[in-house]
């Protein structure tokens, strides 16, 4: 697969086999491009996951969407897109679930008895500010209660989307109840277009950065994933960049292609970047004894050998470098109610 074959607008360039499937068949790849975005309605039970990987910083994450429409070749969320019937493919990313009732679930939530609570994150594992949020709107009502019951959250996004809701932010950060992180894994516009396809460009994010800064709401960056012959070069630039938009705090991690992402990678890297590919996969394999993935507890975001030791340095002088004396602050969950406050308004 060449460059000139690389359908632009898409991380996965194909439909992948879905694994758990006894049936498959051959799409029709002439009709890829022709596919457009398809919103199903679903009403789960619950909508708070508890997060007990012991290597994992959250205690409770929240996923208004399944699939996401930024198109991420390597995203990690891909293969749980199979357990509904789809592809990690091109599904992912053009059939997207929409957990309407995620609002009224959550209150519940709230208002279990001897809830104690802990900081709820926003996209665990897929964008909660995808494009199909300027439709839906579902997180801005979860951000509203959140500011209702003065309960802390924290969002990782890819789009400058999440400005829309700057209000209810400026509220939720006066109280200290609100951090937001944008996923900035390339500042070169090249790689960003092919490599995250609809997300926001990085001067948009960037923007964003210094906005929220000047709105007092603490703001940090994820540089993930690192790829190493493809964007890891630039770490230290990043950081740099971050920093002087304001960010607080930066974070990174390893790429890793566990799963039915491995193939969706491998094509998207062939298509995109023929030139470099098995340079590519090879400094990965590298990281990873011998393999694109891993699944480790704790190793899965260590990595070994010589590639992975120069990242962690280069991202430690980098934070030595650009981020001393800053510090992102804890958010509080002293001043949650249990019950909504007039706040409530917002909605």
């Amino acid at each position: 697969m060449s460059d000139d074959n690389f359908k632009k607008g898409q991380g996965a360039q194909r439909n992948e086999i879905n694994r758990f499937d006894r049936y498959t068949f051959e799409p029709d790849e002439d009709n890829f491009q022709a596919q457009k975005t398809q919103f199903t309605e679903v009403f789960p039970k619950t909508i708070v996951n508890s997060v007990k990987s012991p290597d994992l910083a959250m205690d409770y994450s929240l996923n208004p969407y399944q699939g996401c429409e930024h198109g991420c070749s390597y995203c990690f969320a891909r293969p749980t897109h199979e357990f509904w019937g789809f592809s990690a493919g091109t599904d992912f990313e053009r059939k997207i679930m929409v957990k309407k009732n995620a609002p009224e679930l959550l209150e519940k939530f709230f208002q279990k008895k001897n809830y104690i609570p802990k900081t709820l994150t926003l996209s665990g594992n897929t964008d909660c500010y995808q494009p199909a949020e300027r439709q839906f709107e579902i997180t801005r009502q979860i951000l509203q209660l959140c500011l209702a019951y003065r309960h802390p959250v924290s969002i990782l996004t890819k789009n400058a989307l999440v400005l829309r809701d700057l209000d209810i932010l400026q509220e939720l950060a006066a109280q200290n109840l609100v951090s937001v992180s944008f996923s900035i894994p390339t500042i070169s516009e090249e790689i960003r277009r092919k490599m995250e396809p609809r997300t926001s460009t990085t001067k948009n994010k960037l923007k964003a950065i210094e906005i929220f800064t000047e709105h007092k709401i603490p703001t940090g960056v994820m540089v993930a994933p690192v790829i190493p012959g493809l964007t890891s070069d630039e770490s230290l630039n990043i950081l740099k960049t971050v920093s002087e938009a304001g960010a607080l705090k930066a974070s990174y991690a390893l790429v890793r292609l566990n799963d039915t992402v491995e193939p969706v990678f491998v094509n998207w890297l062939m298509a995109s970047f023929p030139d470099r590919a098995q340079k590519v996969l090879n400094l990965i394999r590298s990281m990873r004894g011998g393999n694109l993935g891993d699944k480790r507890m704790y190793e899965r975001y260590k990595g070994e050998g010589n590639i992975a030791e120069m990242i962690h340095n280069t991202f430690a002088l980098g934070k030595r470098k650009y981020f001393a004396g800053r510090e992102a602050p804890k958010l509080s969950t002293e001043n949650f109610t249990g019950t909504r406050t007039q706040q409530l308004r917002l909605f």
